[in-house]
């Protein structure tokens, strides 16, 4: 890669920031579409970020990927919030515009139901509830996504009561909160979304026994480390389909792509391979 005084820069911000994978992805298509650009990782102090922000207005950095902890601090330091980051209360991407505006939005409900598109392709979020398992800031994301896209009930459970209360109220009478270990509210189930921590550890179990969720049920975690968890194994044994959350890490940051450089990601990359080449995980 040879940088030029007309490269377009772009980041990746968060803390800890080392793992990411957005670099990987990002610089793998702007090789393969040859454009004049780069994609960084950056770390940000924690109580930096509205400093770090307002640093770059004025198109220092064409924009920036939000990862965690700052999310929904992204949000609060914009001028300018698209409807879906506002309805999943944080951001995701940051745009600098040449007039000193920051503009956010929230790409990783796209992210999310690319992912249902590329290994569920007949699944369609409006053919029944949804069950997420967690209520933090990744769950909010996916039931907004799945709500806009006409899913009929959103069904939040977590171990801790009134976080999954807390997240309900925010939506209205579609999203309503379930007890852990109820087997009925798996019963009529379109999707099951692992939106938490739960089955991470090694020898964790997932967050709730899948064994009453009708056959025809898409489950997914929303994690890709590692890619294949206690939650998607568990799936596996019950007979569902299952989606990792490799493709919605590149689900999310295609429409990131072409806000940063122009133009859509080449078709013809394989990023996925890359990435699981990288993961250490059978293509």
């Amino acid at each position: 890669m040879t940088l030029t005084a007309a490269t377009r820069l772009a980041a990746v911000v968060g803390r800890p920031i080392r793992h990411s994978l957005s670099p990987v992805l990002h610089n793998a298509w702007l090789e393969a579409a040859g454009l004049d650009g780069a994609y960084v990782a950056l770390s940000v102090s924690e109580g930096r970020f509205g400093a770090f922000v307002d640093a770059l207005r004025g198109g220092s950095l064409t924009g920036v990927n939000v990862t965690l902890p700052f999310k929904t601090e992204a949000l609060a330091a914009a001028d300018i919030a698209s409807e879906r980051a506002l309805a999943a209360g944080a951001a995701n991407l940051l745009l600098f515009d040449p007039d000193g505006q920051v503009r956010a939005d929230n790409t990783d409900g796209e992210g999310l139901l690319y992912a249902f598109a590329r290994q569920a392709p007949d699944f369609r979020p409006d053919h029944g509830p949804l069950v997420i398992f967690g209520a933090g800031g990744a769950a909010r994301g996916a039931a907004a996504a799945f709500l806009a896209a006409g899913c009929p009930e959103v069904r939040i459970v977590n171990r801790t009561r009134s976080r999954a209360e807390d997240l309900a109220s925010l939506f209205g009478q579609k999203v309503r909160v379930g007890e852990p270990g109820d087997r009925s509210l798996l019963e009529d189930a379109a999707a099951l979304v692992n939106a938490s921590s739960a089955g991470l550890a090694e020898g964790a179990p997932p967050p709730q026994d899948l064994g009453s969720a009708p056959a025809r049920a898409v489950a997914m975690d929303m994690t890709y480390r590692p890619l294949r968890t206690a939650f998607l194994a568990a799936a596996e044994g019950r007979g569902l389909r299952t989606v990792d959350g490799l493709d919605m890490l590149i689900g999310q940051a295609i429409p990131s792509f072409e806000a940063f450089f122009g133009q859509p990601p080449p078709a013809g990359a394989d990023v996925r391979g890359r990435v699981l080449r990288i993961l250490g995980e059978a293509t």
